[in-house]
């Protein structure tokens, strides 16, 4: 991969174990024409998608719950509350979420409509995350869900309102990004009010 702001990358493997972090130098051609030499470190762990199900005949979504470290570590000692996600793990986008969530969520979703594709953190994960909502029913559960256990899952699947959810945002009981976006979709697109 070449750009005209970058010349002379070397990147050299510091740790490949869950995933791979790399140190990166470079120079980078800045704004003024001057070419500085940078250093940068990126975590990879793969692209992955997102999914929130929504429901507009009963105004619910469904959500997990489930103990992340990273947060743990940060200092936030609750499980988070999220929306059903997952890595790519070579496949496309719409079959690893509808994988997703019949793992985590016990749902089999139909026509996941993909909404749109992001960085979440580019200062230094390279992982962008493909966002999608669908509409489910109570008919649509085929199991308990509550994920993989064999990958270390352990996940409780909350369905709520959806004005429960950003009401939940607004205490402070759901802190995840990729969840916020997704819940302020659905209530911006007018989604619940069909």
């Amino acid at each position: 991969m070449t750009h005209p702001h970058i010349r002379n990358h070397t990147s050299e493997i510091l740790s490949d174990d869950w995933a791979i972090l790399k140190k990166h130098r470079f120079e980078y051609l800045r704004r003024d024409g001057t070419w500085e030499s940078q250093v940068r470190q990126t975590y990879d762990r793969g692209n992955g998608a997102v999914i929130l199900p929504y429901d507009p005949a009963r105004g619910t979504v469904l959500l997990t719950r489930q103990f992340r470290l990273p947060a743990y570590v940060n200092g936030h000692s609750e499980p988070l509350i999220e929306a059903c996600a997952g890595l790519l793990d070579k496949d496309d986008p719409e079959t690893c979420i509808m994988r997703e969530a019949e793992e985590e969520l016990g749902y089999r979703l139909r026509e996941p409509q993909r909404v749109f594709e992001v960085f979440m953190s580019p200062g230094s994960v390279t992982e962008q995350l493909v966002f999608f909502i669908a509409c489910y029913a109570p008919t649509d559960r085929i199991g308990s869900g509550g994920g993989n256990s064999e990958e270390g899952e352990d996940i409780d699947v909350i369905e709520t309102t959806l004005d429960n959810a950003l009401s939940m945002i607004r205490r402070g009981e759901i802190i995840d990004g990729k969840t916020i976006m997704l819940l302020q979709h659905i209530k911006l697109a007018g989604l619940m009010e069909r």
